[in-house]
């Protein structure tokens, strides 16, 4: 029997539902309602081993693209800048554009409580799917999306187009908001940032909201929903999710040389590098160490600065592990002091982090804004 697009959005809707009970039915309403195939075009990049290879509607038949479109899974169609229906081949390469899962989207939304009549900017427009998702269920006359790449903006509009739907759209850098149509009610992001941008701060209404993954460099990341208050002062309590997206474009790492393993100061570890494969883990390192690279190797792990070039390394030695530091930066010595006030406070996981944030302070912190804290990179 062929495949029918209604069936497979209701049973992905249900299939969403299932798994989040506490997810409001209105969103469940609109990922049924959003026809996914619109937006996904005629290609997407899968990724085999270490390279992303192109999969075509025209190769893998219909049937099975409608399955693979309506599965929940983000579906990359561009690598480095490279769209998948232009690539003839594999290629490496990190996503630059992708459909975001859509259970990933209506959490997302769920997370920063949006409700009809908000007026709320979207950072990211991407193929347009989370876009059309938010008008279904906000109108799109209260959706005003913008994206950096204007030829995935020109797609996404056209996809838009076809469903239906007539947000206001912009082409520009989501990290400066989108100054012409503000102000708003909420600000919701579908990329990952290293710190807020001040001009989400300057584009909200009294008691708007900014929801977000902080991440960085170490790729690891926590969703936050900070409301604003009265004195221009954003809080909020991140959510245990295990969930990320791709770093915004400006805020992405540099080019990085090829890294070579150098000796440095050794000494054995106080803190287990194992401890840097935990969600919470990472997150802590990456707060006490924000412009440091993480990367596994046989033997351990391998931190390295963007900024100085330090470098920290570690290898098993049968009772623990060794660490080499070198350079300038004691990364390490940083990031173990992160780690010895995070197991101090329990080893908590995300729920029990917070943020206080301005334009031009963020800080997170365990348990309350006076126990154990790290300061954003602004």
């Amino acid at each position: 029997m062929p495949a029918d697009p209604t069936s497979l959005r209701q049973a992905l809707a249900e299939e969403i539902a299932a798994a989040n009970p506490t997810l409001d039915p209105a969103w469940h309403d609109a990922v049924a309602a959003v026809p996914r195939e619109l937006f996904l075009g005629d290609a997407a990049f899968r990724l085999t081993g270490r390279a992303w290879e192109p999969v075509r509607r025209a190769e893998v038949g219909q049937d099975e693209w409608l399955r693979m479109v309506y599965s929940d899974q983000t579906w990359v169609t561009q690598i480095d800048g490279r769209d998948a229906a232009d690539a003839t081949g594999p290629v490496s390469g990190s996503p630059t554009s992708s459909t975001t899962l859509p259970s990933l989207v209506v959490r997302t939304a769920q997370v920063a409580q949006l409700q009809p009549g908000q007026k709320v900017l979207e950072v990211g427009t991407g193929t347009g799917y989370s876009t059309a998702v938010l008008c279904q269920r906000l109108g799109a006359g209260n959706v005003v999306s913008i994206e950096y790449d204007p030829g995935v903006a020109a797609r996404a509009a056209a996809h838009l187009h076809d469903a239906g739907h007539t947000p206001t759209l912009a082409v520009g850098d989501g990290l400066q908001g989108c100054t012409e149509h503000a102000d708003y009610d909420a600000i919701i992001a579908t990329c990952s940032v290293r710190a807020i941008p001040p001009s989400w701060f300057w584009q909200l209404n009294d008691g708007g909201s900014i929801t977000t993954t902080i991440s960085g460099w170490m790729l690891a990341a926590g969703l936050i929903h900070l409301v604003l208050d009265d004195e221009g002062t954003a809080h909020g309590r991140f959510n245990g999710d295990t969930i990320s997206y791709m770093l915004a474009r400006p805020h992405e790492r540099p080019p990085s040389p090829r890294v070579f393993l150098l000796d440095g100061d050794t000494r054995s570890t106080r803190q287990a590098p194992g401890l840097l494969k935990e969600w919470a883990g990472a997150f802590v390192a990456q707060l006490a160490a924000p412009s440091a690279e993480f990367m596994t190797i046989e033997s351990g792990i391998v931190l390295r600065d963007v900024a100085t070039g330090s470098q920290v390394w570690t290898e098993s030695d049968g009772e623990g592990a060794t660490v080499h530091q070198h350079g300038p930066l004691r990364l390490w010595d940083q990031v173990e002091d992160a780690l010895a006030a995070w197991q101090k406070a329990g080893a908590p996981d995300l729920t029990e982090f917070g943020m206080t944030a301005t334009p031009y302070e963020q800080t997170v912190w365990i348990g309350s804004p006076t126990g154990p804290s790290w300061r954003l990179p602004l």
